[in-house]
């Protein structure tokens, strides 16, 4: 429990040096300006589904992200969600002692900076709650037991999530000509959950909740609450995405980028701090099954050629964990080479 930010960072007013990036890496004292670009897709019933396929994987193949609106999700259950996951990191330090360990293999846990705390030669400005919420009945009884609420909330929560999820890569599929029912199971057969918890930071220019990144799965759905703090990579540029009220931001993960050969993009982003205040995220990954065999699709090859070899997604996690970030050598390793 002693190395959770939120914990000794409340008597510390001083960045220690294992948390100062590289010039190269940190943020810098300039002002990341927000995109105004960002597409916004209004998923209400009454729109045509055409247009909004269109404007979904318009939105995949420039920037690899974008809101949605009008989703489905009830607001009162997303604020419930968002207040139960802050009452959370709320609590006293025994009572979330129940869920901490250092233990990489344990299913669900708290934690803070990343995957392996132990081995890192640089930490990251945050703390994480993760945990798998699908099938949620053979999940459920390994989440936190406090706050009393968690279960209830986040497990409505969640359900209502991944339906969302499954709505937008079925608009995805059939924006791509893909077969009817190709994101099964094997292709999202597994749900994560996961709390970024980034308290206040004495220097954000020089820190970083999390480093430049992007998703290994299927996709990403978050919730940003009301504090900016998440950055896109476009272009060489940093742009800010500016948090909107019962808005998710939907990331496109490496496995769709490779299921479409190449046609759509994962996206590279980071979190940055705040000295102000506190910033607490909901994600909600989409995964296939670890002996899933991921490759591109036969209908997205041109020509006959696919772009990547064919792979299973266990070993593609473990590979991405080694090259920590580096997006272009992973998926380099993955294409295949004419």
């Amino acid at each position: 429990m002693e190395t959770l930010v939120s914990t000794w960072s409340r008597t510390s007013q001083i960045l220690p040096k294992n948390y100062v990036f590289p010039v190269g890496e940190r943020p810098g004292p300039v002002d990341v300006p927000l995109c105004e670009n960002i597409p916004l897709i209004d998923l209400s019933a009454g729109k045509s589904q055409s247009q909004t396929i269109e404007k979904i994987l318009a939105a995949c193949e420039e920037y690899g992200f974008f809101q949605v609106i009008n989703h489905g999700v009830s607001e009162d259950l997303i604020d419930d969600a968002m207040k139960v996951v802050k009452d959370f990191y709320d609590m006293p330090d025994e009572d979330k002692a129940k869920v901490y360990s250092t233990d990489p293999s344990k299913s669900c846990r708290l934690y803070t900076s990343g995957y392996n705390y132990a081995n890192e030669e640089l930490h990251f400005w945050r703390d994480n709650l993760r945990h798998p919420c699908h099938p949620l009945d053979e999940c459920i009884h390994l989440w936190p037991e406090k706050p009393t609420n968690y279960r209830n909330v986040v497990g409505k929560y969640s359900l209502e999530v991944r339906k969302l999820s499954l709505r937008i890569l079925e608009l995805i599929r059939e924006g791509l000509g893909l077969e009817s029912g190709y994101f099964g199971e094997e292709l999202t057969g597994t749900q994560l959950f996961v709390i970024n918890h980034y308290p206040p930071c004495p220097d954000p220019s020089l820190s970083l909740g999390l480093p430049k990144h992007a998703d290994p799965n299927v996709i990403t759905l978050l919730l940003q609450g009301t504090v900016s703090g998440l950055q896109v990579f476009k272009n060489g540029q940093w742009l800010g995405v500016e948090p909107l009220p019962h808005a998710f931001v939907v990331n496109i993960g490496h496995q769709l980028q490779i299921i479409s050969n190449g046609r759509l993009r994962s996206a590279e982003h980071r979190a940055v701090t705040t000295s102000r205040e506190a910033r607490t995220t909901i994600v909600s990954f989409i995964n296939p099954c670890l002996e899933t065999i991921v490759e591109p699709a036969k209908s997205m090859i041109n020509d006959g050629v696919p772009l990547y070899r064919p792979f299973m997604f266990k070993d593609f996690l473990k590979f991405y964990e080694e090259k920590k970030g580096d997006t272009k050598a992973l998926m380099d390793a993955y294409k295949i080479k004419i």
